[in-house]
């Protein structure tokens, strides 16, 4: 069932007080950097908020998992919002509420509280990452200033994650757990004021909420994530695990039905008919897959096995956001008008599956070189094509869907690292089990013996993921027009 919305026409829009396209971008990147910053910055963090508020070791992954599941399964509900109510409005508000929970979760008491506040900067980011996107494609109309935008936009995206792993590490080794929460809440206060003053309002329309479709989407990603952790504690065979895998099918599936009979959906199914658009979006998600699980499980390498501290645990990742940021810049500058579009797509990911294949030959003692070459060429993969690769997940969208679109590149992309953690964690933990041990091993030993081998086949899971990525552009993606 859809909630009507009626509400009156206002003027068409306007233009920023402060019309300095500079401001403008480094509002939307700020935000985005945000949003896709606290996907990981309490991953170094988690010892800690285990000692602090007594989580169990199962109970810890929800950290992560109440995020990403909240921002991910209500992107499509945010897009919506920011296409019915005005897209700055939705962009304000959904700061705000991410500002608030993010002060909340630094306070929190208790290990309840703490989740649930990291629910709420899910709901808070659904709002604001499509609206962000949306604005930016529809604010730079210049093909060759929105390749621009889109190469630092995809840079914030890519590189984000791995710059929450050295914030993380230095606030909490220098300050608090704590900190990683209080730290969204400055930036979310200089986001709030220069995006009232320089971005444009978009007309608000009179529509409906698919209420239905969101319910039904967000729940049924969910049940899906959850069926994966469940099988890599409780088994393939156990009851709970079928039942979450049957459940989230059930509801997925009700989900398409409630989009084929919605009178304005959240997700228009006339966006995945482009099988070249659809093909990106698969891919930018089977791409994001691999990344998270890279940091999951090189986080706890480094520290558990390497012995690395949280500052040097932070550091170590470095080279990655350097590597993609000169690389995004580079290909939206340069490359994107001299070499085919199509072939950047192909050479990045083909480059990432190398750095995962190289990430499946690390030992209980390999050195930080071997880290390094793996992060290398996975940066310089990314670099080359998560820009394509976005260009092609928005291109040729209808003005009227480009809230929908955009927020179709954000879920393909929370959803697809909740996922392929979960995914990988399951390859991990059966790798483990069937794992070999050690004869005249100390316990220590056996343990980084057991995690490694886990970690490496999680890994080889990685590269299989990039492989179908590969396989799929290499079919279905058409070369998408270059800016000349």
């Amino acid at each position: 069932m859809s909630t009507a919305l009626t509400t009156a026409p206002t003027p068409p829009a306007k233009s920023p007080r402060l019309s300095h396209a500079n401001l403008v971008l480094a509002v939307i990147l700020s935000s985005q950097l945000m949003v896709v910053l606290d996907g990981t910055i309490v991953n170094v963090a988690l010892p800690p908020i285990q000692r602090s508020l007594h989580f169990t070791a199962a109970s810890l992954s929800w950290v992560i998992n109440a995020y990403a599941l909240t921002f991910g399964g209500l992107l499509l509900l945010g897009a919506r919002a920011g296409d019915l109510l005005g897209r700055r409005r939705t962009f304000i508000g959904g700061i705000a509420v991410f500002s608030v929970a993010s002060l909340l979760g630094g306070f929190a008491p208790n290990s309840g509280l703490l989740l649930a506040a990291r629910a709420l900067q899910g709901v808070g980011a659904a709002l604001a990452a499509p609206s962000s996107l949306a604005l930016l494609t529809t604010m730079f109309s210049d093909p060759r200033d929105r390749m621009r935008s889109l190469g630092l936009f995809t840079a914030v995206s890519v590189s984000g994650g791995a710059i929450g792993l050295i914030l993380g590490g230095l606030l909490t080794e220098w300050a608090s757990w704590r900190w990683v929460m209080f730290v969204n809440v400055p930036i979310g206060v200089v986001v709030l004021v220069l995006g009232r003053a320089v971005l444009p309002e978009t007309d608000r329309r009179s529509g409906s909420f698919d209420l239905q479709g969101a319910v039904f989407s967000t729940l049924g990603m969910g049940s899906l994530v959850y069926g994966f952790i469940r099988a890599a504690e409780q088994g393939w065979s156990d009851p709970g695990t079928i039942g979450a895998f049957v459940v989230g099918i059930l509801l997925l599936a009700a989900f398409v039905r409630a989009e084929l009979t919605a009178e304005q959906p959240i997700t228009p199914l006339r966006l995945l008919k482009d099988a070249s658009r659809t093909t990106a979006n698969v891919s930018r998600g089977l791409l994001f897959a691999g990344m998270f699980g890279m940091f999951f499980f090189l986080t706890q390498y480094l520290q558990d096995v390497l012995g690395y501290s949280s500052i040097e645990t932070g550091f170590a990742f470095l080279p990655m956001p350097v590597t993609v940021f000169v690389l995004s810049q580079l290909t939206s500058k340069v490359l994107v008008t001299r070499v085919n579009l199509k072939v950047l797509m192909l050479v990045g990911i083909g480059l990432a599956i190398i750095g995962f294949l190289v990430a499946t030959q690390l030992t209980p003692t390999s050195s930080y070189g071997a880290v390094f070459g793996s992060l290398a060429f996975f940066a310089v993969g990314n670099g080359l094509s998560f820009v394509p690769l976005t260009s092609a997940a928005i291109a040729n969208v209808p003005s009227e869907d480009a809230g929908a679109a955009s927020g179709l590149v954000n879920v393909t992309q929370q959803l697809g690292g909740s996922l392929g953690v979960s995914i990988l964690v399951t390859i991990s933990s059966s790798a483990i089990r069937h794992a070999d041990r050690l004869a005249n091993a100390t316990p220590v030993q056996q343990a980084h013996h057991l995690f490694t081998t886990g970690a490496t086949h999680a890994f080889f899971g990685s590269a299989v993921f990039l492989m179908v990525a590969f396989a799929m552009v290499a079919a279905l993606v058409r070369t998408p027009p270059a800016p000349r």
